[in-house]
């Protein structure tokens, strides 16, 4: 599977980076700004797909979403260091023999965020890497027991990337340790 999926995805991202070269001097090129991530952004992401197991006992593919906000603080170098909060959860479950669903493994996160953001000179693309911290609750259960409860701490880390098809609406995916292993979504530029 990796060996079409990666080649597939290096295709597609050498069209898209030959596109946006191809293009015309945008507004957005005009006028100085090519990453959409500026001091005095603000950014707001949601995503679903794979849920992290911060504690070992998630059972299958648990599933996971996450919703961040992202304030554009300061310059540093080419690129902004944004800081937000992030809250989230990743779900579990699973079954042995007769008992169906009866494995459950779920943690409820809330978090802050900063990460820094550099936009490549590519008019609608913001890359970024970062790192959070925060709290979690861990709930786990099974047939028979009713199961325990934990707060955990959560830390995490993530790389990531959004394409703005509009001046205020794109797309986004993450990947790394950060309540979702990794996630496919949309973002909004509030300001």
């Amino acid at each position: 599977m990796k060996k079409v999926v990666v080649p597939f995805v290096i295709l597609i991202s050498l069209s898209f980076s030959q596109h946006a070269f191809s293009q015309n001097k945008s507004s957005s090129q005009m006028s100085g700004e090519t990453s959409p991530m500026q001091v005095g952004s603000v950014f707001v992401n949601a995503g679903i797909g794979i849920g992290a197991d911060y504690k070992g006992e998630s059972y299958g593919t648990a599933f996971g979403f996450k919703i961040a906000a992202e304030f554009g603080l300061w310059q540093a170098g080419p690129g902004v260091i944004t800081l937000g909060p992030e809250i989230g959860g990743s779900f579990s479950s699973g079954a042995y023999g007769v008992y169906s669903g009866s494995y459950n493994s779920n943690t409820f996160v809330i978090a802050g965020r900063g990460a820094w953001h550099f936009g490549w000179n590519v008019p609608g693309l913001d890359t970024y890497a970062g790192a959070s911290a925060g709290v979690g609750f861990h709930h786990y259960s099974y047939y028979g027991y009713d199961g325990s409860n934990q707060v955990i701490p959560a830390f995490g880390g993530f790389i990531g990337g959004s394409y703005f098809i509009k001046p205020n609406f794109g797309f986004n995916a993450e990947a790394g340790f950060d309540i979702t292993n990794f996630q496919v979504g949309v973002v909004l530029k509030i300001q």
